[in-house]
């Protein structure tokens, strides 16, 4: 692995309004994934409930719209909600934390009386 494009020299640090600001995004991005979550799981059941069709017509190898949602279409919704906020996730925090803060200043650009 080569090292030799890494800065050392820069101090890396994240403020605490930087990283409140990215805990509160994050903590948004978690419920509206859960909420979309709790929607599907939800959902199935009250197909069932309120469409005959949902639970009586009938599909390749004699399964149930329902019944294949439920055996295969949620699996898939997970993972597609699962890979969705994880990708988000890490993109918020990569673009709101860790960035190069230098503190110092150049010398002859400071203001002086």
């Amino acid at each position: 692995m080569d090292d030799a494009g890494i800065r050392l020299d820069v101090d890396e640090h994240d403020t605490p309004a930087e990283v409140d600001a990215a805990f509160r995004t994050l903590r948004r991005v978690a419920v509206w994934h859960f909420v979309l979550f709790l929607a599907a799981v939800l959902g199935v059941p009250a197909l069932s409930l309120t469409l005959g069709w949902w639970s009586g017509a009938r599909i390749d190898g004699g399964m149930s719209p329902g019944f294949a949602m439920a055996a295969f279409g949620l699996y898939v919704f997970f993972l597609a909600v699962g890979l969705a906020a994880a990708t988000l996730s890490s993109a918020v925090e990569a673009r709101m934390l860790g960035g190069a803060h230098d503190d110092t200043t150049e010398a002859g650009t400071e203001d002086t009386p």
